[in-house]
């Protein structure tokens, strides 16, 4: 595994589990096995380092709910399995926001894309624009609720995907 491949992984696993705040350059050096030398080479900082790693997220979260989620109900469902994941801590993207939104436009911008793409995704499964705003309200009302009540996780995936064929249904009568 590349140097770059392996500090994204130990970096990814660490902002997730802990916040990226939390954890600091030498320690995704450590976990990753690269030399801090080599980690600012690769990343000249942690702002980019935690750009690098909340990219990274963004191509694997929607690569595994696109996969899925060829419908509404497949959306919630999927959101159901990721919030019964053992590792499960809500949305690494409203997390890093949290964290450093009001300090870091490079991390604000990835996480805003983020939610455009997700909102995107959305809008091609119902093709209305006011339904995918409503629905990416409820995926991240779901979501902030599984990991606040993470014993909840499950009911309100499916409470967000009931609410979500309600709203489906209305906008197509």
């Amino acid at each position: 595994m590349e140097h770059a491949e392996r500090l994204l992984t130990a970096a990814g696993e660490l902002f997730y589990r802990r916040g990226v705040r939390a954890v600091g350059m030498d320690e995704v050096r450590a976990a990753s096995g690269v030399s801090l030398k080599r980690l600012y080479q690769c990343f000249p900082s942690k702002e980019a380092l935690v750009v690098a790693y909340l990219e990274r997220r963004d191509e694997r979260w929607m690569a595994s709910l696109t996969a899925y989620a060829t419908d509404v109900a497949g959306v919630f469902e999927w959101l159901e399995r990721w919030f019964g994941e053992d590792d499960f801590r809500g949305c690494g993207f409203v997390n890093a926001y949290g964290e450093l939104g009001a300090t870091s436009e490079a991390v604000r911008d990835v996480v805003r894309r983020h939610k455009r793409r997700l909102r995107e995704f959305l809008g091609g499964l119902v093709d209305d624009e006011v339904l995918a705003d409503q629905l990416l309200v409820l995926v991240d009302g779901a979501t902030v609720t599984a990991m606040v009540d993470p014993e909840r996780g499950a009911a309100a995936a499916r409470a967000a995907g009931r609410a979500a064929r309600v709203l489906t249904a209305a906008c197509r009568a």
